[in-house]
């Protein structure tokens, strides 16, 4: 059975899949969640017309922090960060998703910083 599918999912941290996209819309950026991200919001968000995303960087979205050498994603603005992350729950169809979908470009981000 491939780890997207095990009943316990890999800690958030060991995982990042949900962070990577090709897309620049990936994640919207409401008006509350620009003034929750404070200083780093301009520097974090690209703005398309009236609308707000978050920035994506290489594949993934500009506040994921890679660490290599003990192979975790972190987020930079965690405790800040906008609503569509907050709702991804971990182990949720939707994080299996994510997971089945985008593993691997996770796994080859580490390699590649």
């Amino acid at each position: 059975m491939t780890d997207y599918l095990e009943s316990q999912p890999p800690e958030c941290v060991q995982c990042g899949a949900c962070c990577f996209s090709q897309l620049p819309d990936y994640v919207p950026v409401r008006g509350d969640d620009y003034e929750r991200l404070g200083d780093a919001a301009e520097a974090l968000t690209v703005w398309n017309g009236v609308r707000c995303f978050m920035r994506m960087r290489d594949g993934h979205c500009a506040a994921l922090q890679l660490e290599p050498h003990s192979g975790r994603y972190l987020c930079s603005v965690y405790e800040q960060r906008p609503e569509t992350c907050r709702l991804l729950e971990r182990g949720s169809p939707e994080c299996a998703g994510e997971r089945h979908q985008k593993h691997d470009r996770a796994r080859r981000a580490l390699l590649v910083c």
